[in-house]
């Protein structure tokens, strides 16, 4: 439950949070009975919710597979106002995700990386330093191999360069997004602590 204070700027609004299967993206779902919040408030509290999923709790990064209920809340008749429950409901739901215990996902790649059977060591050994998973490796008949992994998006930013400088530029490659995956906890740890540190850079200018 958050609430704004001050002449037009009054709203009340109580939600829960649940979690969701991977991939499925956000719900919310209005519980209200009575007419405790009218309808406009009611859509108010959707765009503050939705607005702070945006904004993220984690390392400032998006919130998603939630399913978030409106239960209750208060209005003034003169004093409440779209903005004060759009600030209201981002509040709650920053406070509600904080204590939830978020996991913080990335995402991860479907990669093919074609190379000189000579060379396949390395790639393999490329792979595994980048947290990759390898799938498979199939040879082609013509003196190369195809390895199949999974990676971490993060790792192959710049694989075409990498890749170049693994075998000499005789290595080709196909990436596509796959899924996303819980963060290792000291990575998630790296990454939270680089963001509060690059936020309190930019708030100290």
């Amino acid at each position: 439950m958050k609430q704004t204070g001050g002449h037009g700027q009054y709203g009340v609004c109580f939600i829960d949070i649940e979690p969701m299967a991977r991939s499925t993206g956000f719900e919310f779902v209005d519980k209200i009975r009575g007419g405790a919040i009218p309808n406009q408030f009611v859509v108010s509290v959707e765009k503050g919710v939705r607005k702070a999923l945006e904004e993220g709790v984690l390392a400032g990064y998006p919130v998603v597979d939630i399913r978030v209920l409106l239960v209750d809340g208060k209005y003034h008749e003169v004093d409440s106002s779209d903005i004060a429950f759009q600030i209201a409901a981002s509040m709650a739901f920053k406070e509600a995700a904080t204590t939830a215990g978020l996991l913080l996902l990335e995402p991860i790649m479907d990669l093919s990386v074609r190379v000189p059977e000579e060379q396949m060591g390395d790639i393999i050994g490329d792979l595994n330093a980048k947290r990759g998973r390898i799938l498979g490796m199939e040879a082609q008949g013509d003196g190369t191999t195809v390895v199949q992994a999974q990676v971490p998006q993060a790792e192959v930013l710049r694989y075409a360069s990498d890749l170049r400088s693994v075998t000499g530029g005789r290595g080709t490659f196909a990436m596509t997004f796959s899924h996303y995956e819980e963060v290792a906890p000291h990575v998630a740890d790296r990454v939270i602590a680089e963001a509060k540190h690059q936020k309190a850079e930019a708030a100290s200018r």
